[in-house]
């Protein structure tokens, strides 16, 4: 019995060792990131995984650009449709939780997370789309690391710049590029707004621009873009 429990503790031990390691890894790459900007992320390598099982030679559309060379108008938009209240929480947004606590025991599972730009970025760096409570765990100790040591200016860029807007296109840059034909820099209020409401979505909304719903969405983004407070 004695042998059972021990290595059953010792069990538990590596499990624990490597847990911290996990978290030890992840806030090293936090804090490189804080002055160097990521290549790439785990959405990015998992669409470039998923592209490449059709067709083999697919390379994903990426372009960094450094914050200040990203239209006013696209900033406000995200921040309008994604997390209204970026620049006031620290990371998570308690009456967004709430009610996205409530959707959950509404339908018996994970539906809803009421995710902040924070936490949809340490998502997409690190983690999948997977909907779990182990997944949205994990979302909440990156958050933390990142909201402890980045600004809200280096969030918004980095996520500005990894975040998909269609088959193989992540960034601002990549995503200008392909609806409009011009840098990230030069987009006008409407054509932020239509990225923008790609965002939840953008594989679905790439093939569906015509549709009613992401013209809805549209619409409703660019009356709350007056409202939205960015970071400067």
């Amino acid at each position: 019995m004695k042998t059972i429990l021990g290595g059953l503790w010792r069990g538990l031990a590596i499990l624990l060792g490597l847990f911290l390691l996990y978290q030890v890894w992840i806030f090293a790459h936090v804090l490189w990131w804080i002055d160097h900007n990521p290549s790439s992320s785990a959405f990015m390598q998992a669409g470039l995984a998923r592209m490449q099982q059709a067709r083999p030679d697919a390379a994903l559309r990426h372009k960094w650009v450094p914050y200040e060379n990203i239209s006013i108008h696209l900033k406000r938009a995200i921040v309008a449709a994604e997390d209204g209240k970026f620049l006031n929480h620290e990371g998570f947004d308690i009456e967004g939780i709430q009610t996205a606590v409530k959707k959950n025991l509404k339908k018996g599972r994970l539906v809803a997370g009421g995710s902040t730009i924070s936490q949809q970025l340490a998502k997409n760096l690190f983690l999948s789309s997977d909907k779990s409570f182990v997944r949205k765990g994990q979302e909440a100790v990156i958050t933390l690391m990142i909201e402890t040591t980045w600004s809200k200016r280096r969030i918004l860029e980095v996520y500005l710049n990894i975040i998909e807007w269609g088959d193989g296109i992540y960034g601002a840059e990549a995503a200008s590029r392909r609806y409009f034909r011009k840098s990230a820099a030069g987009l006008t209020a409407g054509q932020s707004a239509a990225l923008a409401a790609m965002v939840p979505n953008p594989r679905w909304y790439e093939d569906n621009r015509a549709s009613r719903k992401y013209k809805r969405r549209i619409a409703t983004i660019a009356a709350r873009m007056r409202y939205a407070q960015v970071p400067k």
